[in-house]
């Protein structure tokens, strides 16, 4: 049945600024990421060196996330995300030096310039930790219980938004005005996008008036996680299917060398996934999933590690599309059941802990999956790594589907 409750949401104006940079936000971050695979390819002609992004990022993302979760939840978040803002502008504006001047004016070798980006990328890494988990943290505090659900789905629905227009766009600019003109673009949204934030109101800590130390913290949110089986298995299906299932760290080779089709094809393969994820959840936000969420999230990462293998063997541009499309339409689905359950089953004094956990989750799955991916890789060869990645992620869905009832017949 069709309902149009979620517009209601959007008619609050500080969920609707919370959106709007987050939108802009996330834009910026798939160009960036679309920027960091053509060009890390384009010096090395390497898959592996594609992996090393990824490995570079979620290593102090990760190493950071459980205290990030500690400040979080401690601190007035609207100042946060402000500061975490401003510290990527400083970062990715760090990167002009070598796209304008590295062979020109520094003399860089390509491997010298590499070695920046991987630099540049390792210190974002600590941003992410944070500002990652922010965002939806702050959602509950904006929104009424009732329109939780929502607000979740139009959240799901503005990242995959961002991030499909930011694929095709990171490529296409990538052709029209070349790295160092696309670095400027992305500068210049992040920096759009804290107009917004500013916009908001403040959102002090709850935690205000207790003591507990950085360590005690952190183990609350860990103890939570791990006691509620829904969120773990919903977590541990999405860590390790995208970690063995992530294709899209290997579009740059598969667009080159294997397609043929250049910056413009290669935009459009690496949009291709977050296109399907975002028509479906502009679908699932009138028409939401009413019962049996559990056995449909098993089903849709199953059928997700079908359609990696798929992409794999095909040598057809529009059937890789395609599949890709399929892809991203099924994990759009598992993106809105999970996320669903995260927000519904955590309390607000802890939310934070708790999503900066799951941002764990979310980190080691892509930045490790583009790792793995570059690793398969470097073994297999490339075509052989997607299809084991693929056929890994079927396996996964059915053991988690076998382990962990409470989440195979969940109903929210």
């Amino acid at each position: 049945m069709i309902s149009l409750q979620p517009i209601q949401t959007l008619k609050i104006a500080e969920f609707r600024n919370l959106m709007t940079g987050r939108f802009f936000l996330i834009l910026s971050f798939r160009m960036l990421a679309t920027l960091m695979g053509w060009w890390i390819y384009k010096l090395t002609k390497d898959p592996f060196a594609i992996g090393l992004i990824g490995l570079s990022e979620v290593i102090p993302a990760v190493s950071t996330a459980l205290y990030a979760g500690h400040v979080i939840d401690n601190s007035e978040k609207k100042r946060l995300l402000l500061i975490c803002n401003y510290a990527y502008v400083l970062l990715i504006g760090l990167l002009a030096v070598p796209a304008f001047f590295g062979h020109s004016l520094l003399h860089f070798s390509n491997i010298q310039i590499s070695y920046f980006i991987y630099a540049v990328i390792f210190c974002t890494g600590f941003c992410r930790a944070f500002i990652g988990p922010i965002i939806p943290s702050m959602i509950p505090k904006i929104v009424s219980k009732d329109q939780l659900p929502n607000a979740i789905t139009l959240n799901q629905a503005t990242f995959l938004t961002a991030s499909v227009s930011g694929h095709a766009l990171g490529g296409f600019l990538i052709h029209w005005i070349d790295i160092s003109g696309t670095i400027l673009v992305i500068v210049g949204l992040m920096i759009f996008s804290s107009i917004f934030f500013w916009s908001l109101k403040k959102h002090p800590s709850e935690n205000s008036d207790r003591t507990m130390g950085v360590v005690e913290s952190m183990r609350e949110g860990i103890a939570y996680i791990y006691k509620t089986k829904e969120i773990l298995g919903a977590l541990c299906l999405d860590m390790f299917a995208v970690l063995f299932g992530g294709a899209v760290g290997m579009i740059p080779v598969f667009a080159t060398d294997i397609l043929d089709v250049g910056s413009e094809g290669f935009g459009l393969l690496n949009a291709a996934s977050d296109i399907g994820s975002m028509c479906i959840i502009m679908t699932l936000a009138f028409v939401p999933l009413t019962k049996n969420q559990g056995k449909i999230l098993l089903v849709a990462v199953a059928g997700f590690g079908l359609c990696i293998i798929g992409f794999g063997f095909s040598k057809l541009y529009w059937l890789s599309f395609f599949l890709l499309v399929a892809s991203g339409m099924l994990d759009g689905i598992s993106v809105v059941i999970r996320g669903t359950i995260v927000q519904l089953k955590t309390p607000d004094h802890i939310r934070g802990r708790v999503l900066s956990v799951n941002s764990i989750f979310i980190m080691s799955s892509n930045e490790m999956g583009q790792f793995e991916s570059g690793v398969a890789a470097k073994l297999l060869g490339v075509v052989r790594s997607v299809v084991f990645g693929g056929t890994m992620t079927v396996l996964i869905a059915l053991l988690v589907g076998t382990t962990v009832p409470k989440l195979r017949k969940m109903n929210y």
